[in-house]
């Protein structure tokens, strides 16, 4: 190590020893729990004798315990703990959220980089498909930005689609963001959200529990979800299809007692049957913010944010409604010719007013 990442871990020494607890493969956060109400501190736990941590966790993770810490990647760790607005949280901080406390599996510690005050406050959860439609982006993005301006930090995972949009929609409100990562904090995944990334560690908050450097392995992301509900008063569903992991994100929510809300969609779109199932498991039904803002008892807010209902006065638009619906059914509904229709089509696609689906039907979007 170079003399002063050294310094750092001789002056952080009970930092340096959470660190290495959690970066012992296998021990995990019920083995990690075991040990410290066994010993007390992360230091005694790695001073305490084989025979000792074997009762605890076993005798292949108590050799695991005393082997030889990473130390490139501690060196690391505290050459990134240096650079300002970046911290590490403990489960014995002060400063620890208090509301993760409250969960089955609350992680060990935090990589936090911005604004670590934004953990601690009264929060709500976006979650959805990465494959989003422009209307649940558009719903998405006006419920974080109500949220936000009604003083509710939004949580998200920083994912495509949904989880982008709710950030993006909270950034331009006052209460800014809380992105919950499933990688090191060092990196951004995907990276085609950089950019959204460094905006939100700039005006927001990023944490994760996943040590620096964690490349974006499939089994990190539902352990990640449990923090992005676990920081959260209620998480809210825009739009999620029956095997979204968006749903997982929202049992986890149930398990930790949190709220679940959801936002309905068209009966004929996969990306509404996550939703709906939620909402027929006891989900609360969403049309507009004040839904959620009300159940949370917060009342009055002043910049109404409702399901964007689209534009209703183009006679094309009035005979589609709100599912998706071919040439053939508009001419039908509308006794216009297909030409006619086509050219209409085309005109409302380019003005973002609606969208084109494979199998040649069309639907509207706000």
């Amino acid at each position: 190590m170079t003399g002063a990442v050294l310094a750092a871990v001789e002056r952080d020494s009970d930092l340096a020893a959470w660190i290495r607890l959690t970066l012992v493969p296998g021990l995990g956060g019920q083995g990690l729990r075991k040990l410290l109400a066994a010993h007390g501190l992360p230091q005694h736990v790695l001073a305490a004798g084989r025979r000792a941590l074997a009762a605890q966790v076993g005798e292949d993770l108590a050799d695991r315990i005393h082997e030889i810490p990473d130390r490139d990647l501690l060196e690391r760790t505290f050459e990134w703990l240096a650079q300002p607005r970046h911290s590490i949280v403990t489960l014995a901080d002060s400063n620890y959220p208090p509301q993760l406390l409250e969960i089955p599996d609350p992680p060990a510690l935090l990589y936090v980089c911005g604004d670590a005050s934004l953990l601690a406050q009264r929060s709500l959860a976006m979650v959805g498909s990465r494959n989003a439609t422009p209307q649940g982006l558009a719903n998405a993005e006006s419920f974080a930005r109500h949220f936000s301006n009604a003083g509710f930090p939004i949580v998200s995972g920083l994912a495509l689609g949904i989880d982008a949009a709710a950030h993006r929609g909270a950034l331009a409100g006052r209460s800014s963001t809380v992105a919950v990562l499933g990688t090191g904090i060092d990196v951004i995944y995907p990276p085609r959200n950089a950019q959204l990334a460094e905006e939100i560690a700039t005006r927001g908050v990023m944490v994760t529990e996943f040590p620096i450097g964690a490349p974006p392995v499939r089994e990190n992301f539902p352990r990640r979800n449990r923090i992005i509900s676990g920081l959260a008063r209620g998480v809210l569903v825009v739009e999620a299809a029956i095997s979204s992991g968006s749903l997982i994100t929202a049992r986890m929510a149930v398990d930790q007692g949190r709220d679940v809300y959801a936002v309905p969609g068209s009966i004929h779109s996969p990306l509404a049957k996550g939703c709906h199932a939620l909402i027929k498991q006891g989900a609360k039904l969403v049309e507009s913010a004040e839904d959620v803002l009300s159940e949370l008892g917060v009342v009055g807010a002043s910049d109404a944010t409702h399901l964007a209902p689209g534009v209703t006065d183009v006679p094309v638009l009035e005979h589609m409604g709100y599912d998706p619906c071919n040439v053939d059914t508009l001419c039908e509904r509308s006794g216009l010719t297909p030409d006619k229709v086509s050219a209409i089509l085309l005109q409302l696609e380019l003005e973002g007013r609606v969208m084109s689906l494979p199998g040649g039907v069309y639907q509207r979007v706000s």
